[in-house]
């Protein structure tokens, strides 16, 4: 709907000749979810939380109420803060110390979903049994536990591997709530790690932004253009006369691919040590011109973010984030 809606205004506009897209400038950004700073513990301290939640919830339903169960949370919830005490030590042996309660954590988190399963099993005997009267309540929460269960066992599988020292985890759950979201580095200072979706902002010269897209992860800067190409032609019925970018963008096979949809003025500046020919083209006035004028996208980023709620996404999920920054983009142009 989102999409539909964006898509009636852009042709409105061009209905009446507001917006031409002759030029087009992008960029990326991240747009944060509505979560806490993920560590191990703190992960594992969650998903301890919503399954005893949970299976409490179902056992108030009056399923699988003699099925052995132990709220944990005050023990676990004590570890967690003995980590905030050892971290401020900032030593090897802090670290290793760290290491040997997250252990005793995953340990508990086992023990945790052993039981739950016991639970599951025993609600889903009692589904069975009651057939068409079972309550609609109960199925729904068998379903939320089955969910839970799986995605603590991720968090769990991972938080061992850290533990044994691999730090480098590829797809790594940063949220229980929200299991798309991944960090990702984008440079900065004040953030190096930012925990949410890479989004890819496009904008004419008009000031109008005419296209987004949310990725899950951090896809490279590089491989996002030609989707924006298509994009932009699919909208207007050609290319563009001009294009510009940050170096992310920069790359042989964009500006071939850019040559090939007939664009007059490209401006990708390239990354690492350039050449002669490079340098001299970089210093060419129209090039400088489009590099400019490309800066302003970063502005538009930005007032995104400080007025139209892109900076985090209040909604969960892909999809959540997805119509989140949809709404941004209906109201930000």
């Amino acid at each position: 709907m989102i999409d539909e809606l964006n898509r009636l205004l852009l042709k409105k506009a061009m209905d009446q000749k507001l917006i031409r897209g002759r030029k087009l400038r992008i960029d990326t950004t991240v747009v944060e979810s509505d979560i806490h700073h993920p560590t191990d513990a703190r992960l594992l301290q969650d998903s301890i939380k919503v399954i005893t939640r949970t299976v409490k919830e179902i056992k108030e339903t009056g399923a699988a109420i003699r099925t052995e169960f132990h709220d944990r949370n005050r023990s676990v919830k004590k570890r967690v803060l003995n980590i905030s005490k050892v971290a401020k030590r900032r030593t090897g042996e802090a670290v290793k110390e760290i290491d040997k309660i997250t252990t005793k954590i995953i340990a508990t988190a086992e023990t945790v979903i052993e039981e739950a399963s016991g639970v599951l099993k025993n609600a889903y005997h009692k589904l069975w049994r009651d057939g068409e009267k079972a309550s609609r309540s109960t199925k729904q929460l068998v379903e939320k536990l089955t969910e839970q269960l799986q995605v603590a066992q991720r968090i769990i599988d991972q938080s061992k591997q850290v533990v044994l020292g691999n730090r480098t985890i590829p797809d790594r759950i940063v949220s229980i709530h929200d299991t798309d979201a991944r960090p990702i580095k984008k440079g900065k200072p004040k953030k190096p790690t930012e925990f949410g979706y890479k989004v890819l902002i496009q904008e004419t010269e008009d000031h109008v932004i005419t296209g987004f897209e949310v990725y899950r992860g951090n896809p490279s800067d590089d491989t996002l253009l030609a989707e924006s190409l298509e994009k932009h032609q699919e909208l207007f019925g050609k290319a563009p006369w001009g294009i510009a970018a940050d170096r992310g963008f920069g790359s042989k096979d964009n500006e071939d691919l850019c040559v090939q949809k007939g664009i007059k003025r490209v401006s990708l500046p390239k990354k690492g040590k350039l050449s002669k020919k490079q340098k001299t083209k970089e210093r060419q006035s129209a090039f400088k011109r489009l590099q400019h004028w490309r800066a302003g996208i970063e502005a538009r980023i930005s007032l995104l973010k400080r007025k139209y709620g892109l900076g985090r996404s209040r909604s969960r999920g892909y999809q959540g984030t997805k119509t989140w920054v949809g709404n941004g983009n209906i109201w930000g142009f």
